[in-house]
Order: structure tokens, then C-alpha cells, then sequence
């Protein structure tokens, strides 16, 4: 027998005697936790109307003792401003605690949601990655999905510098307008020249010869 083999033999009487000890203890372990709820529940109803009239009585003697002198304190001892003072500080945490609440619980709720898709994709990649290192994605599939994100890369910044592209041309033609309408403007421009039109009776004849005056 080589040392792996016994160690092999050693490793597997050892696991049969943790499972045969596993085994044997359950009951007791089962038995155990039983016991243990049922001491538990039996302390809490007995121990319940106790606990229930300690505090009932504490707070009797509160209300019959330490009330009335904690008010009269506060009334001889405290001026009326400051305890005005006190309770309207009071009332405003109190709003501000609200309003503070209101306000942040649309926006907790929406970071929430946010982090839904977040948070699933983030589970996927995991899977993908978990899947990835069993064994169950090869090596092939790996590089078809670099190159495919590469891919994806690339014609991302291609179609950003087509608009940029255009948003520049754009712009220019926008300025040579511009600049072309303000080296031009239109009260510069000289209106085209009239066309004198004959008054009927003063043309002369075709040879030079006008009209001769009638005797």
C-alpha cells in the first residue's frame, strides 16, 4: 500500500466516524433543543405577570411620587421662557424628523429601484464568472465574447465621432452663414437700375427721321 492509499484509508475511517458520531448525537442534540424551548416558553409565562407588575408598580410610584415633584421643580426652578422655549424646540424636531422622513423615503425607494437592475446584473456576471471557472464555458467562448464587447467598443466610439463629427460641421456652416450675412448685410446692396419706359408719341422713326410738324 503507497502513502497515498492509506491516506486515502485514514481520511475515509475518519469521515465514516464523524458521520456514525453525527448520527448517535442527533437524538441527544434534537432532544436537547426541545427541552431547551419548552425551560424557555415555561420561563416566559411564568416569569411574564411578574415582569408585568414590576412595571405596572414603577410606574405607579412614578406618577404618585416622582411626577408631581419633577413638574413643581420644573415650574419654581425653570423660567416660563425657556420651557416655552423647550417645547417649541421639541415641536420642531419633531416636524423636522417628519419632513426629514417624507423627503428621504421617495428617494431611498427610487435608490432601491435603481439598485434592483444593479444588483441583478451584478448576480449575473457573477453566475457567468461562477459558470466560467467550473469549467462550463471554454476557452472559445470566452474570446467570442471579448471580441463581440471590443466590437461593441469600437462601433460606440465610431458613432461618437460621426456626431461629433457632424455637430462640428454643423457649427462651422452655421458660422460661415453667419459671418457671410454680416460681411453682407442687405442694406449694402445696391438695388438693380430702373428701366426708363418711352412716353407714348416721342419715338422716332427707325431711319432717324421724326415726325415732320404739319403745315
Amino acid at each position: 500500500m503507497t502513502r497515498i492509499d492509506s491516506v486515502r484509508a485514514a481520511t475515509g475511517s475518519a469521515k465514516d466516524s464523524v458521520l456514525h458520531a453525527a448520527d448517535v448525537v442527533a437524538p441527544y442534540a434534537d432532544t436537547a433543543k426541545e427541552r431547551a424551548a419548552f425551560y424557555a416558553q415555561e420561563a416566559r409565562v411564568r416569569l411574564a405577570p411578574v415582569v408585568s407588575g414590576a412595571a405596572e408598580q414603577a410606574r405607579a410610584q412614578y406618577n404618585a411620587q416622582l411626577a408631581p415633584r419633577l413638574e413643581h421643580a420644573r415650574r419654581t426652578y425653570v423660567p416660563p421662557k425657556v420651557d416655552l422655549a423647550a417645547q417649541e424646540a421639541a415641536c420642531r424636531t419633531r416636524k423636522a424628523a417628519r419632513q426629514a422622513a417624507e423627503y428621504s423615503r421617495p428617494r431611498i425607494e427610487q435608490a432601491v429601484a435603481a439598485a434592483g437592475p444593479v444588483a441583478d446584473e451584478a448576480a449575473a456576471r457573477g453566475a457567468a464568472a461562477l459558470v466560467a471557472l467550473r469549467g462550463q464555458v471554454s476557452a472559445r467562448d470566452i474570446q467570442k465574447l471579448a471580441r463581440r464587447n471590443a466590437r461593441r467598443c469600437r462601433a460606440g466610439r465610431a458613432a461618437k465621432m460621426v456626431g461629433l463629427a457632424a455637430l462640428v460641421a454643423g457649427g462651422a456652416f452655421a458660422a460661415w452663414k453667419w459671418w457671410e450675412r454680416q460681411a453682407n448685410p442687405e442694406w449694402l446692396v445696391e438695388p438693380p437700375a430702373a428701366t426708363e419706359v418711352p412716353e407714348p408719341g416721342g419715338l422716332g422713326s427707325v431711319d432717324g427721321s421724326g415726325d415732320e410738324e404739319q403745315p
